[in-house]
């Protein structure tokens, strides 16, 4: 393995790194994808078992091959996993898995993936390790003194044990409200959503039109006219929900989703709110025992809390050291465009836009194939 130097080497076999190994083979770029885990696509079999796409399957497919049309409008966990298969094989992706990259160097010209197994030496290097990498748990005081239960989304499968119970989610992005629908149709007991910020909500569909394809006309446009258009939007389709406990949002749809903050694409939480099978709490401040200290005072007693808080990039570890990240830990260059002090090092994935991030990603990994087709012929 340390011998050899491969033409690429591509950090992630998930959707970003697979994408980007099929679109620099289509330009005669030949990559290695390697994986801490044994198989592709990870992230997408540890979801929870009812997610599906929101975005439109015929605007989530990967470059050369798209998603076949039995998996339906809107793909399943599972039917992304079984594409995800199928892509590796019918572009015959060179794949390493079970092969954590531990640290990533420039070294003698080239880079360098320091692995357990020994180094992986490649002329250009793809980081693809997810944007969702790790869960994140806030520290929240006197958590460990809860008597329920404490889990992070990532380790929400279904509501299967939950039936019966007392529920708190906390967190308004797509995962916490799916995860409460689910919980409701699952049987709990009662269901609340603990809110600090509240979100923007639109309908994952008007009619048949996906809202992915309103983000698609608006994108370019600047928030000043993209946001007076998505509030209409979401006051014709979605209704003023502050009488069930959500004000609208401070700040427009698009200003936050360049945030990073997308909106709720609504699979059935509206619903719940107007008919009171889903209640809305305030902010979680603490615990104490069997309580929930919320930032109002109240102090609730659920069974189980499930903090759909997000994930952290983690590329800290990774390639902190190369001077190619924000504060934030993300990434400073995105797609076909390399940081001046770490030539030869693309990033793909680190991005969540309003006009979906498999569509995104596909982009992203044909403007890093063309990049590195053009060095090659340099």
């Amino acid at each position: 393995m340390e011998s050899q130097v491969h033409e690429a080497a591509i950090v992630g076999a998930g959707p970003a790194g697979l994408a980007a190994a099929a679109a620099l083979r289509a330009e005669g770029v030949q990559a290695l994808v390697v994986d801490k885990a044994a198989a592709v696509g990870s992230k997408w079999r540890e979801h929870y078992d009812r997610l599906h796409l929101h975005t439109e399957r015929a605007l989530s497919g990967l470059p050369g091959l798209p998603i076949p049309r039995k998996h339906g409008k809107w793909v399943s966990r599972a039917g992304v996993v079984e594409y995800l298969e199928e892509y590796a094989r019918h572009h015959r992706i060179d794949l390493l898995l079970s092969t954590p990259v531990e640290r990533v160097d420039r070294e003698n010209g080239a880079w360098k993936l320091a692995t357990p197994s020994g180094p992986v030496r490649a002329r250009a290097v793809v980081i693809a390790a997810g944007y969702n990498h790790t869960p994140h748990l806030p520290d929240w005081p006197g958590k460990d003194s809860f008597t329920g239960e404490l889990l992070h989304s990532a380790r929400y499968k279904n509501a299967g044990r939950f039936g019966g119970k007392h529920a708190l989610v906390v967190g308004t992005g797509n995962s916490g409200a799916e995860i409460a629908v689910d919980l409701v149709e699952g049987g709990a007991a009662s269901v609340r959503i603990a809110v600090r910020t509240p979100p923007n909500i639109v309908r994952r569909e008007v009619g048949p039109l996906a809202t992915q394809r309103l983000g698609l006309a608006l994108r370019y446009l600047p928030p000043a006219i993209v946001d007076p258009i998505a509030g209409l939007v979401q006051r014709l389709t979605v209704g003023d929900l502050t009488p069930y406990g959500l004000p609208p949002s401070p700040r427009g749809t698009y200003t936050r989703a360049r945030e990073g903050q997308i909106p709720i694409l609504d699979v059935g939480l509206v619903e719940l709110l107007k008919s009171r099978r889903v209640t809305i709490v305030a902010a979680v401040r603490a615990f104490e025992g069997h309580d929930v200290i919320l930032e109002d005072g109240q102090r609730i007693q659920p069974e189980v809390v499930i903090a759909a808080t997000g994930y952290l990039r983690a590329l800290d570890r990774l390639v902190g050291h190369l001077g190619v990240l924000d504060a934030r830990g993300v990434p400073l260059p995105h797609g076909g465009k390399a940081h001046p002090s770490a030539p030869g090092l693309y990033f793909i994935g680190y991005t969540n836009p309003i006009s979906g991030n498999l569509r995104e990603i596909g982009i992203d990994a044909r403007k890093i194939a063309r990049a590195l087709g053009r060095s090659r012929r340099t």
